[in-house]
């Protein structure tokens, strides 16, 4: 029970549920995703099931794309309906005006993460400084946004619909703080969908209810990682197995080394003039 599991995560179960009932429905504890969505989210959670563990790292590099859902004039302290209120200020603003401040947020820029994240600062995470009222120095990350865009805006309830295209590590609720203020307002996110994770779709995810009806597959880590597939056999494929490094024997920086029965034994990386071992299987 090997593989990728790519599931639909629905509104009010943490990443932590997920991940337990897949756990339970599969009979293995090896079990773990790729990246958090918090309880209020929905759409993809790319989880990894037994030896695929050994990728998680590598599949949280993928940049992610969401749907996300916000009502302008007021911003809470979790930055979603969850919190409690802290700001309001009356706001007016056109379709053009949103439109005009979401294209300044294109490309690589900084962010500040909201206190209640599961962060950590001095080995607590933020969020149990949050809720124990002590004020911290929140981190600063480097993030990407590469695509957003208007969806829709409804003047009558100032709620805005957006999707965006970002990196790794960008938080879609301080995405909106920020354009909020950007709009001389406050905002508050009100709902959110990831719709990809990578090459992952949400179009080819499971719900939670299909999962336990046996309704679903597991996809082969040799499958979803974006590496050459190099073929060994005989003596290099003993060496390979037994960890060792070797001179270059392929063209980029990784490769899936393959035996002739099409099985998985090891990811190879480049380290300057040799290559050696990143995961074995």
């Amino acid at each position: 029970m090997d593989g990728i599991l790519v599931v639909n995560k629905e509104k009010d179960y943490t990443s932590r549920d997920v991940v337990n009932i897949v756990s339970k429905k599969l009979g293995i504890k090896k079990v773990g995703h790729t990246g958090t969505l918090d309880p209020i989210a929905t759409g993809v959670l790319v989880l990894c099931v037994g030896k695929a563990l050994k990728i998680v790292e590598d599949l949280m590099e993928h940049d992610k794309e969401y749907i996300a859902t916000f009502i302008l004039g007021y911003e809470t302290d979790t930055l979603d309906i969850t919190g409690k209120i802290l700001y309001t200020k009356d706001i007016s603003v056109s379709k053009e005006d949103i439109i005009n401040v979401l294209k300044t947020y294109i490309g690589k820029q900084k962010q500040e993460v909201p206190k209640y994240s599961a962060i950590k600062v001095n080995g607590k995470k933020l969020y149990e400084y949050a809720r124990n009222n002590i004020d911290v120095k929140l981190p600063i990350k480097d993030i990407n946004i590469y695509n957003i865009e208007l969806l829709n805006y409804n003047p009558s309830t100032e709620e805005v619909v957006i999707k965006c295209l970002v990196s790794k590590g960008t938080y879609i609720r301080s995405l909106i703080r920020d354009i909020g203020r950007s709009l001389n307002s406050y905002a508050t996110m009100t709902n959110l969908q990831r719709t990809k994770v990578g090459n992952f779709s949400i179009d080819n995810s499971y719900t939670l209810e299909m999962i336990k009806n046996d309704n679903f597959k597991l996809l082969k880590v040799e499958d979803v990682l974006p590496y050459e597939k190099v073929y060994v056999e005989n003596e290099l494929l003993n060496k390979i197995k037994n960890g060792c490094i070797l001179k270059p024997f392929f063209k980029n920086d990784k490769a899936l080394i393959m035996d002739k029965n099409n099985n998985l034994i090891a990811i190879y990386k480049k380290d300057k003039d040799v290559v050696k071992v990143h995961k074995m299987f």
